[in-house]
């Protein structure tokens, strides 16, 4: 009796072990491709023409095109902190702008915990290829953020060919350590993409793919024999930059590609988009401005989400969205939760995606704070209207269902919206602005 006890706890033991096992590999793997100054309207499934970007275009018919999705800030910076803490980038303090090469004080403080960390301890591997723009020292870098593998650049942007900052700096690293490589910078990405794919065995992953493509310099993948001088640094040419899109196209490609090849494909999660609007090259119609500035071409982005089975294929969607969200949904998706001092500003869009709910109304935030604190503009979306307050100089209204490009401002005429449309402003400013922010204002 005593043995035959034994022998059903062990098959027990064994069954909910295998359950485990199960479950563990039911929790969907996770690949977030991120562009860096891409046109809300630069890819053929956002009508460009003289762009061919075959591997998105098909992403879009196999999931869903977002067309009313945001950035955090209209620059690389304050993106890339709130969609690794979930959170608004004015929380942390700081990274209200665009890192500048050499800036090795700024960076995503040691204490902050991002989703990389918080998919780690729930049994996620972790890696990182491209570019990451919130810090350079070590303890604000990849690894010291949730990443087990790291390849990439530090810094907002580098020479595609020399993997050199526009002040002379080497900026290519492997985990902690400078690394030398040859080859243009879109190619080596999405070959260390590959490498840490395939290093991945027996447990779900969190993959970030942050293209360098296309911010400046402007250098397709034949121009690896031109220098390029710090005058230079900003300027090209539409056709170079196409070329850019497509490189990146083609290496996102191979990596699509490759889950199919692993038979990961139906249950991995996909999402792409880009950090803020286009600037000088890109299309970013039909919206108005570009990267930098709070009008709709420097904040809303293209987005493409694709999860076979779950989210149905071909779907466009004008759910409002933004970074953060998906911040909000890539950690409900694997189980995974944040600490309960920070809790999230994003949240989770795939109810809305998958169909299961119905499309949720948004207010969301936005401050453009530049270097030193000059010109501090702010913006916020309510439903279909937008107020853009741009201190001491104008108030701007609109209303986006009708006018997309922002074109009729209505401030005149509706003065009770845009005080209310301000007093929301001021709510959320005082709500998220923590001591260091405060303090730093006063001082200036």
């Amino acid at each position: 009796m005593k043995s035959r006890m034994t022998l059903v706890v062990l098959w027990l033991v064994a069954v909910f072990a295998c359950k485990g096992i199960a479950a563990e590999n039911q929790r969907p793997n996770i690949l977030f491709i991120l562009a860096d100054d891409l046109g809300y309207g630069d890819l053929g499934c956002y009508g460009v023409r003289d762009i061919q970007t075959p591997n998105l275009d098909r992403l879009a018919q196999q999931g869903v095109r977002l067309t009313d999705f945001y950035a955090n800030g209209p620059v690389c910076t304050p993106t890339r902190c709130g969609l690794m803490t979930g959170r608004y980038q004015q929380r942390i303090g700081g990274l209200e702008w665009a890192i500048s090469p050499g800036q090795k004080h700024l960076g995503l403080p040691p204490q902050e915990k991002t989703i990389a960390q918080m998919l780690r301890d729930a049994g996620y591997a972790t890696a990182m290829s491209g570019k990451w723009h919130l810090g350079y020292t070590e303890d604000r870098a990849p690894n010291a953020h949730g990443f087990d593998r790291f390849f990439g650049l530090l810094s907002g942007n580098h020479n595609y060919f020399t993997h050199r900052e526009n002040n002379g700096e080497a900026d290519l690293f492997l985990d902690t350590k400078p690394v030398v490589f040859e080859g243009y910078s879109t190619f080596l990405i999405q070959r260390h993409a590959l490498e840490f794919l395939d290093a991945i065995k027996g447990k779900p992953f969190f993959l970030y793919v942050a293209f360098n493509a296309p911010h400046w310099p402007i250098q397709a993948p034949e121009d690896g024999g031109k220098q390029v001088t710090l005058k230079e640094w900003s300027r090209g040419t539409r056709e170079t930059y196409a070329k850019m899109v497509e490189a990146m196209d083609t290496s996102i490609g191979e990596i699509l590609t490759a889950l199919d090849r692993r038979g990961l494909a139906s249950n991995t999660f996909v999402v792409f988009t880009s950090d803020n609007g286009g600037d000088r090259f890109s299309r970013n119609y039909p919206l108005s401005h570009g990267k930098g500035t709070l009008g709709e071409g420097g904040l809303r982005v293209p987005c493409l989400a694709r999860w076979p089975g779950k989210i149905p294929a071909g779907q466009v969607s004008k759910q409002v969205g933004i970074m953060m969200d998906w911040s909000a949904t890539i950690l409900n998706l694997a189980g995974a939760k944040p600490p309960k001092d920070r809790p999230l500003d994003g949240k989770d869009l795939l109810p809305v995606l998958t169909g299961e709910k119905r499309g949720q109304k948004r207010t969301l935030f936005w401050r453009r704070v530049g270097p030193n604190w000059v010109k501090t503009h702010r913006a916020v979306r309510d439903g279909d209207w937008k107020f853009i307050d741009e201190r001491n100089d104008k108030q701007q209204l609109y209303n986006l269902a009708d006018d997309i490009g922002e074109k009729n401002n209505l401030a005149d005429q509706q003065k009770s919206r845009v005080a209310k449309m301000k007093k929301l402003l001021d709510q959320w400013e005082n709500q998220v602005d923590p001591p260091l922010y405060k303090v730093s204002l006063k001082a200036e």
